[in-house]
């Protein structure tokens, strides 16, 4: 029996970029939440103003990753910010999950401008 060991953390961040990769590379890291609840975990990430068809989300073993544009219509020129805080172009967020989670029953959802990702336990594992 496998257990969802809560002391083995949870890992949020961005890929290891290759050494040869340029500034047309770059990409940002929305914010993502990752809390655990009876039946499994939830990854939630911050995507406000992102279209749901812009968002893909892979699995590759214990790995999720979430990728994306925010699409910003005033990059063509006309427009003369005052202030830029807001993120644009290509986001990416790779969540990597202890053992004992279930990814091949995942489930998400994209609401509000919220994308929320349920994953199980594997049957049978118990959280410590």
């Amino acid at each position: 029996m496998s257990k969802a060991n809560s002391s083995q953390p949870f890992t949020v961040g961005l890929p290891s970029r290759p050494s040869g990769a340029s500034s047309a590379d770059t990409v940002w890291m929305p914010n993502t939440d990752v809390y655990l609840h009876a039946s499994g975990a939830v990854i939630k990430v911050e995507l406000a103003g992102i279209r749901k068809e812009d968002l893909e989300i892979s699995v590759e073993g214990t790995r999720l990753t979430m990728t994306g544009v925010r699409r910003d219509e005033c990059r063509n020129g006309d427009c003369n910010f005052q202030a830029m805080e807001i993120h644009y172009g290509a986001f990416e967020s790779v969540v990597e999950l202890p053992a004992g989670y279930d990814l091949t029953q995942a489930r998400a959802s994209y609401q509000n401008g919220f994308l929320r990702v349920d994953v199980p336990t594997v049957s049978g594992a118990r959280k410590a």
